[in-house]
Parts: structure tokens; C-alpha cells; sequence
């Protein structure tokens, strides 16, 4: 389809919903779930999360490789729905051979919601409008029955996600709604039954009025692999520069024994990065999200190529069972991982959209694979030029893994034509990494050193020939 044509669907379907199509159709727990809007808002919560940290139930969840498989409370100053509507608890609970899953709305909203299960693995999502989520307890039960864990919150707009991961195949046999009574408030309730796979296949999938968004997503992410001018044409411009805070809404990435989640930290980080290169007046800086919002992982790929990005520097905190192990690491793209660790990051940062309850199995090879054979060598070659400025410059400022420039298959490292690179600030399963990492002046001493790096790249790159 033409580029016109595409333009046709968008008018009919709507530039917002075709963003929600991507959700569904490209490749990825839930706690905090309201848009945090300002730097000091964003230290507050990070204190929050060190304060209400469980480290035990951190531990489990990254053993199993369920992260916030459990329900964590959002803080209290989440805003509220409309007529003051939140959910303010999830219950498990059993009926016979099957399980029961409540939330319960507080406030005058009516519960406007839907449900569909996807597979691979098996999972039931419920998406809820204008109702964000206001835990404030932990709850007593996280799995139970057919329920492995869940997780919860934005997920585009006025709408909330929970995701019910099950360790079968499960058929929804009752859905409904109690009206609020003795002391409840208003309850979305819903019995998950175990089932054969064939009868959850039949299905599973896509909520009716989705499909058209999915094929016009498919056909924009398609476009959006066409190469840009080359430099030569942006000349005459300041540097674009688009940062990339890790996770976000319902994908709060890596926690730390302390409880504090990635997303977080990730975002104020960001933040500071982007306020010291913008002080410079060199750059023009983007970021892919400035709230706690989830966006997908090619989504991220596809804002900076929008942008017309000079470099991409996509922001994270790693994770590992091992306590000792600290340290900045930098990476970019090879399909052939430097290490057995390098490989296995890599698959755990592109299960993002996974997480966050997203169907993967409609996307095909070809728009799976274009991003990858696209990559040129130049691009390669100009990401690793930056990847080491910026680790001569980390190593004077912090500890650094050995070495300290990795490899690997990142998602959101395949742009064809901008420079990019993964930073892992540290780990947060490290107590002085963490420390660290929650610390306002180490984020802006390491916010001056990454702006150094990016100044001595963009130097070399002008001293070669000015494109």
C-alpha cells in the first residue's frame, strides 16, 4: 500500500488508536500508574519505592523471572478517576477446581472494561478505562490456583492493564460485575477455569475492532524501515539527541533489594541527562516518554527516527542474582552476543512487550527481520565509535563491568540509520550500585560525564567532514 493509502487509514481509524495497534503487534511487572510530571516528584517516589521495598519478594520474583508477578501498591497520590474512581484492591481466591480474580473500584465510575487471553504464554487482560489503580496494601495472596502472578497499570491514555499470567490454558467461566454493598465498593469479578489448549486457542487473540488497527500498524511499521535522507542533507542543524528511559507504565523493569524499580530510576536519570545537554545549547534533546507511561519497544525506535535522530542513547538498570556483581556497561548492536551474559539481557530487555501484554504472534518474519537487514555497517560502526567515548568517560566518574563494551540483540538498538547505544547504569541487586543509582548527585555527576562523551562523538564526527 502506498504511503498515501496509509495516510487514508489513519484518518479513518485514528493516529491514537493506530499507536495502540503498535502495542499489539510489536515485540516486550506493574506498580506505579500515575504520570509523574516533575524531577522532585520523581526523587519523592524513588524514596517511596526504597522505603516500601520488600527484598525477599524482589528476590523470588527475579528467580523466577517474574517480575511483579505480585501486585505493588501505587502511591497514594496516584490521580484519581473520574468521580474519584480507583482501584483500590485485587483478591484472589478458589471456587472448586477454579479461581477467582476481584477488583474492587471505589469512587461513582461504572466499570467500563474488557477482557481477552492471549497465548505463548497464556494470559488473561483486562483493560479497564478511566479507573487508574490505588493500592495502598500489599496484597496477601499474589498466586493461587491457575494464577502464576499479575501485574498492573497505564497502559495508553485513560486506560489501565492487568495482565493474569496462568500456568495452563484457562476459560473465562464467569464475568460480572457487583454493585457496591455492606462496606464493598463497586467489584469486576471474573472465575478462571482450567481448559484444554485446543479450546483456549479458539479465543485467544485480539478483542474484536482491533484487527485493522494491527494491519495498519503492520504496514506503518513497514514504512517506517524506509531509510531517511542521508546526513549530508541535515547539515545545517543543531545535534538531535533522543534518550530513552527504560520500561515505563506497566513494565517497571528490573527491582532492587530495596524495592526500588527500574522505571524509575531510568526516567529521573533521563531527565538530568537531557537538562545537561540542552544547558550545552548544542543539542536538541528528545525523550521517548516523560511520564510513566509503557511504550513499545520498537515504538521507542520509531520516535527517534521521527525525530531524525543523530544519536540514540536508550537508558536502563540491570538486574542479576549475583549481589557482588556492580558496574556501568554500555552496549550495541551485534546479533552475535559478546558473552552468555550480553545474550541473556538482551532476551530479558525485548520480553518488555511481552510483559506488558502484548500479542506477538500476528507480526510476520518479514517485519520482524527488516530492521535487521537494514542495519549498516556505517551506523555499526558510528554506535561503537560512541560506545567507547562514553565508557573512557564512565570509568573516570563510576565502576565499570569488564569489559565495559558489550554486544548484543537488542530491539531497540536496530534502527537502520541513527547511532545508538544501550547504557545499563549499574545493578540494582547491588547495594552500592543502588545507592548510587537513587542518588541525585551521582545522576548529575554522571549526567555531566555522558554529556562530555556526547560532545568529544559529535567533535570527532565534525572534525572528519561536517554532516
Amino acid at each position: 500500500m502506498s504511503l498515501a493509502g496509509i495516510q487514508g487509514k489513519l484518518s479513518r481509524i485514528g493516529k491514537r488508536w493506530i499507536i495502540a495497534g503498535l502495542f499489539v503487534l510489536l515485540p516486550a511487572p506493574f506498580a506505579y500508574s500515575g504520570q509523574i510530571n516533575d524531577l522532585n516528584e520523581l526523587v519523592r517516589q524513588l524514596e517511596a519505592d526504597l522505603r516500601a521495598g520488600d527484598a525477599a519478594a524482589a528476590n523470588d520474583a527475579l528467580s523466577t523471572a517474574a517480575l511483579g508477578s505480585g501486585a505493588v501498591p501505587a502511591p497514594a497520590g496516584a490521580a484519581p478517576g473520574e468521580g474519584g474512581a480507583g482501584i483500590t484492591s485485587i483478591r484472589l481466591g478458589e471456587r472448586g477446581d477454579q479461581t477467582r480474580f476481584v477488583m474492587e473500584i471505589t469512587g461513582e465510575a461504572v466499570a467500563d472494561y474488557r477482557i481477552f487471553t492471549l497465548a505463548d504464554p497464556y494470559r488473561v487482560i483486562i483493560d479497564i478505562k478511566g479507573v487508574p489503580f490505588q493500592m495502598s496494601e500489599m496484597p496477601a495472596v499474589r498466586s493461587l490456583g491457575v494464577v502464576t502472578g499479575y501485574r498492573y497499570g497505564r497502559f495508553e491514555g485513560d486506560t489501565w492493564r492487568v495482565v493474569i499470567d496462568t500456568a495452563q490454558p484457562v476459560a473465562l467461566a464467569n464475568n460480572f460485575v457487583l454493585d457496591p454493598q455492606a462496606g464493598f465498593g463497586r467489584r469486576v469479578v471474573l472465575d478462571l477455569a482450567p481448559t484444554d489448549a485446543a479450546t483456549f486457542n479458539r479465543t485467544a487473540g485480539l478483542p474484536d475492532g482491533m484487527q485493522d488497527m494491527a494491519a495498519a500498524a503492520a504496514e506503518l511499521a513497514a514504512v517506517a524501515a524506509v531509510p531517511m535522507s542521508p546526513p549530508a542533507q541535515r547539515i545545517e542543524r543543531r545535534r538531535v539527541v533522543v534518550i530513552d528511559p527504560g520500561h515505563g507504565g506497566v513494565d517497571p523493569g528490573a527491582l532492587g533489594n530495596s524495592g526500588v524499580k527500574e522505571k524509575n530510576v531510568t526516567l529521573a536519570f533521563a531527565r538530568q541527562f537531557a537538562e545537561e545537554l540542552r544547558s550545552t545549547g548544542r543539542y536538541d534533546v528528545h525523550l521517548t516518554r516523560d511520564s510513566d507511561v509503557f511504550i513499545p519497544l520498537r515504538e521507542r525506535v520509531a520516535i527517534a527516527r521521527r525525530h531524525k535522530a543523530d544519536l540514540f542513547i536508550s537508558v536502563h538498570a540491570d538486574a542479576i542474582q549475583r549481589p557482588d556483581v556492580r558496574g556501568l556497561s554500555v552496549y550495541t548492536l551485534s546479533e552475535t552476543a559478546s558473552d552468555a551474559e550480553a545474550a541473556a539481557l538482551a532476551r530479558k530487555e525485548n520480553q518488555s512487550d511481552l510483559i506488558a501484554g502484548l500479542d506477538l504472534q500476528g507480526e510476520s518474519p518479514e517485519v520482524t527481520g527488516i530492521l535487521i537487514d537494514l542495519a549498516q555497517r556505517e551506523t555499526k560502526n558510528y554506535s561503537s565509535r560512541f560506545a567507547r567515548s562514553l565508557v573512557d568517560y564512565a570509568s573516570q566518574q563510576t565502576k565499570t563491568l569488564d569489559p565495559a563494551h558489550r554486544f548484543a540483540g537488542f530491539v531497540v538498538l536496530k534502527a537502520p540509520d541513527v547511532p545508538s547505544v544501550l547504557v545499563e547504569l549499574g545493578f540494582l541487586t547491588n547495594r552500592d550500585d543502588e545507592k548510587l543509582l537513587t542518588s541525585a548527585n551521582w545522576r548529575a555527576g554522571m549526567a555531566k560525564t555522558m554529556s562530555r562523551a556526547v560532545d568529544r562523538y559529535f567533535g570527532d564526527r565534525m572534525a572528519e567532514m561536517p554532516n
